[in-house]
Parts: structure tokens; C-alpha cells; sequence
């Protein structure tokens, strides 16, 4: 079993948060784009939906299933469906035109590189373009150190 992590930086602490799919992680970090929306409030929308209601939700602007969560009101989930609605979309509507993915979710050199990536402060849209660009060539490197050095290499383009 794999857990996925985000680390989030405070002034006054350093908070590890876990979840069982990175599903929930993008998810989790990208509501916190949200004004007013911090980790304890994003882990509180995630605790009572399931990230596939939460897009739902977004997308069909459904606020009563929003205000469901404590701590989000009227106002609250108003501002996540105006900011999040165009945003959120299927997990399926993320994978590349290609069809190929990089990532595998087994932890392989993609996983580690794209963990590595988001690590040192990219999106993980960055990380997945810039990984999908380095493996979709003919001369790919293969091992993890390799491919991190390229892609970054392909980051600071």
C-alpha cells in the first residue's frame, strides 16, 4: 500500500498530510487555491465527499452539497464553485492527448520523479508535462536520477 503526501509550510509549523490516492492530494491542494480555503477546511470537504462529489458538486454547483461540510457556508461555497468550477475536472480529462500516462501509480522512476518535482515546488500539471515531453523522446533516460535531471532541464526552458 502507498500513501501520498503533501507537505504543507507554515511560518509556524510544518504539517505532513496523507491520503490514499493522489486523487485526493491534487484535489486537496487545489481547493486550497481557494481565498479563506486552508488545509483544515480542504481535509474537512474531503472527509465527508469522495473527490468525485466534490467535482460533481463544483461542476454542477450544487451548494447545499458543499455547505454540507463544517465550516463551509453560503458564502464559502459560492467562492469554490465560481474559482474551482472550470478547474476540477474528471481525472480522466487530465490524462494527455497521447493517451499515454506517465505516471503508473506502482512507484516507479515516473512516480518518484513527479513526487520529486511537486517536492521542489512545481504543480503537478508542470510535473506531468514536463515528464510526459522527457519520456515521449526516442532517447528517454530510464533511471530515476536521469529523468529527474532532464526534466528539470525541460522546467527551466
Amino acid at each position: 500500500m502507498r500513501l501520498v503526501t503533501t507537505l504543507v509550510v507554515r511560518e509556524e509549523s510544518l504539517t505532513l498530510y496523507g491520503f490514499h490516492h493522489r486523487e485526493e492530494r491534487e484535489l486537496f491542494e487545489q481547493v486550497q487555491t481557494v481565498s479563506g480555503v486552508g488545509p483544515r477546511l480542504a481535509l474537512a470537504l474531503l472527509s465527508v465527499h469522495s473527490p468525485e462529489e466534490v467535482r460533481r458538486a463544483l461542476t454542477e454547483s450544487d451548494l447545499a452539497a458543499l455547505t454540507r461540510v463544517p465550516g463551509i457556508g453560503r458564502k464559502s461555497a459560492e467562492r469554490l464553485v465560481l474559482e474551482l468550477r472550470d478547474k476540477v475536472a474528471a481525472p480522466d480529462a487530465a490524462v494527455p492527448a497521447t493517451g499515454a500516462r506517465p505516471t503508473h501509480g506502482d512507484g516507479g522512476a515516473g512516480d518518484q520523479v513527479l513526487e520529486a518535482l511537486t517536492g521542489l515546488g512545481w504543480t503537478g500539471k508542470q510535473a506531468e508535462a514536463a515528464l510526459a515531453t522527457v519520456t515521449a523522446r526516442p532517447d528517454a533516460p530510464q533511471e530515476v536520477s536521469d529523468l529527474l535531471r532532464t526534466a528539470l532541464r525541460e522546467l527551466g526552458r
